[in-house]
C-alpha cells in the first residue's frame, strides 16, 4: 500500500467551495425537513392520543394548537411534510432512472418548490374554511 500521509491530496469539497444552486438547496432542505418531521411527529401523536382519550384532553391540545404559536408549529409541520413528500417523490423518480439530466434536475427542483407552496397554501385555505 502506498503511503499517503506526506502526499498532499485534494480535500473533499465543502460548503465554501460549492456554488449554491436550487438542486443543492433542495438536497439540504430535504434532509432538514426529514429531521423536522421527527420532532413534529410527537406533537401530532399527542393530538391524536388526546382525541382518543376524551373531550377534556382534546380541549387542552386544541387550545395549544389553536394559539398563534401552535398555528406556527402546525404551519411548519405541514410545510416540512409537504416539501419532504414532494422531494421524496423526486428522489423516487430518480431511482427509476428518469430525469437525471441537468435541465430535468432543475425543473424537478422548481416543481418541488412551487408544488410545496401551492399545496401548503391550499391545505391551509381548506383548513380555515372547514374550521
Amino acid at each position: 500500500m502506498a503511503d499517503t500521509r506526506n502526499n498532499p491530496r485534494p480535500l473533499s469539497p465543502h460548503l465554501q467551495i460549492w456554488r449554491w444552486t436550487l438542486p443543492f438547496a433542495m438536497s439540504g432542505s430535504h434532509r432538514i425537513t426529514g429531521a423536522a418531521l421527527t420532532f413534529g411527529l410527537p406533537l401530532l401523536i399527542w393530538l391524536l392520543v388526546a382525541a382518543a382519550i376524551g373531550p377534556d384532553q382534546f380541549e387542552i391540545a386544541q387550545a395549544v394548537f389553536s394559539s398563534w404559536f401552535g398555528l406556527l408549529i402546525l404551519f411548519g409541520f405541514s410545510w416540512a411534510l409537504t416539501q419532504h413528500l414532494l422531494g421524496g417523490l423526486r428522489h423516487l423518480m430518480w431511482d427509476t432512472g428518469h430525469s437525471l439530466d441537468l435541465p430535468s434536475i432543475f425543473r424537478s427542483a422548481w416543481a418541488v418548490v412551487i408544488g410545496t407552496i401551492g399545496l401548503v397554501v391550499l391545505l391551509w385555505i381548506i383548513g380555515f374554511l372547514v374550521a
